[in-house]
């Protein structure tokens, strides 16, 4: 985890609050904006010195490629085309052009090999934020010349959220850096990053650390697991990667206040939802609002009729699960929650009366739960293993002692 790094709480983050207010008074508060920008570039390459240039040629190409769409007006939508096309090749490229590769062996008895790519740190998030970028532009909902270079590239490379969000939209976040308000110190602010910054920590390294050598043991185990051991990993997992990841996002909300700058919230008690569509409006909140606005909407939403509805629902949400990573695993996790999504669409269009809460909420944290070990597993043979466990065929009781 970045955010717990004695490096960043110690070195990085105190010299970029510094220097930020340091250089406030100059130039408008541009000076202050270049220096947060640099920063998040220096911090980008401290990790991922490597792919750095990456981030760097999508800051540029976007940026000229939204004025483009903007100014045009002959060929605007195949330049708009293009522009999404360079990104979404980008992404299929450093994230998914091996894994292809190794279906393609499987299924043809091929013998391809794989290419030495290094996966750039955050790439699912920040293309994301271009699509949606470019996506306002060419749908006349934004004007980037209104905003320069400075502004779009620090929208792009904020470091807060740079590596796993929480996915900011540029409307959120260009006005704060476009005002003079952000760069005048708030106490009220610092104190609040700071209360933010200490609970992300603790939720990552009290609870999820230490949840995390539950689930890595019994997953590692996932043979000989019985009934009740698969219970307790399965709920020891989802509840470490709701820690983990929420505790991300407070870090990077509390982060970014340091600068007077206010991110979106990410999570809302997801595991009190009462029915899956509650559960995604409560769970990583900023994808939720991605996938709504920028892909079910656009393949026609709820407008189309019943069949076409649930199937641009299916579609949403098996893109959503191949967007989290490369692999069979993560494609069938996003195809349970499409499917599950449909059943309940169903379910209340059939019934007039709603289902009680206790019920809804039991249905959906059995469901939510279930789902995340097939996100976790490194297999689909892993997780038939842990099918057979639910099952009892290793016994019913417990056998195995947890240890790190």
């Amino acid at each position: 985890m970045l955010f717990s790094s004695p490096e960043f709480l110690f070195l990085f983050l105190p010299t970029m609050v510094m220097g930020y207010y340091l250089l406030a008074p100059f130039k408008n508060g541009k000076l202050s904006l270049l220096f947060l920008f640099m920063g998040s570039l220096f911090f980008y390459a401290y990790w991922n010195l490597q792919n750095t240039w990456v981030l760097i040629v999508s800051i540029l190409a976007n940026y000229v490629l939204g004025l483009w769409i903007h100014i045009t007006k002959k060929f605007r939508k195949l330049i708009f085309i293009f522009a999404i096309a360079c990104n979404i090749i980008a992404l299929i490229f450093f994230k998914y052009m091996n894994f292809i590769i190794d279906t393609l062996n499987v299924v043809t008895s091929a013998h391809i090999h794989t290419l030495n790519i290094v996966l750039p740190l955050g790439i699912s998030f920040f293309v994301f934020q271009k699509i949606a970028y470019l996506s306002d532009i060419y749908a006349y909902k934004h004007d980037p010349s209104n905003n320069g270079l400075l502004n779009f590239g620090l929208f792009a490379s904020f470091f807060p959220q740079l590596i796993a969000g929480p996915i900011v939209h540029h409307k959120e976040l260009m006005p704060q850096f476009a005002s003079n308000n952000s760069s005048f110190v708030n106490w009220e602010n610092i104190y609040g990053g700071f209360v933010l910054l200490s609970i992300g920590l603790a939720k990552k390294i009290i609870l999820a650390d230490n949840l995390a050598q539950i689930v890595r043991y019994s997953f590692d185990s996932v043979g000989t697991l019985t009934f009740a051991e698969a219970i307790l990993a399965s709920i020891a997992y989802s509840l470490q990667l709701y820690f983990d990841f929420s505790g991300y996002s407070d870090m990077a909300i509390g982060c970014a206040l340091f600068f007077n700058i206010v991110l979106p919230q990410n999570f809302s008690s997801p595991y009190k939802a009462l029915s899956i569509q509650d559960f995604w409006r409560k769970w990583h909140i900023t994808l939720s609002r991605w996938l709504r606005d920028y892909l079910y909407i656009p393949l026609g939403g709820n407008r189309c009729g019943t069949i076409r509805t649930l199937g641009n629902l299916f579609i949403t949400f098996l893109i959503g699960g191949i967007w989290h990573g490369a692999a069979w695993t993560y494609i069938l996790w996003g195809a349970l929650h499409g499917i599950a999504l449909i059943l309940q669409r169903m379910w209340s269009r059939l019934c007039s009366k709603s289902m009680p809460a206790v019920l809804g909420w039991g249905i959906t944290f059995l469901f939510v739960n279930f789902a995340w070990i097939v996100f976790r597993v490194q297999n689909l043979s892993r997780l038939g293993k842990f099918c057979d466990s639910f099952l009892g065929y290793n016994g019913f009781m417990y056998s195995v002692s947890f240890k790190e």
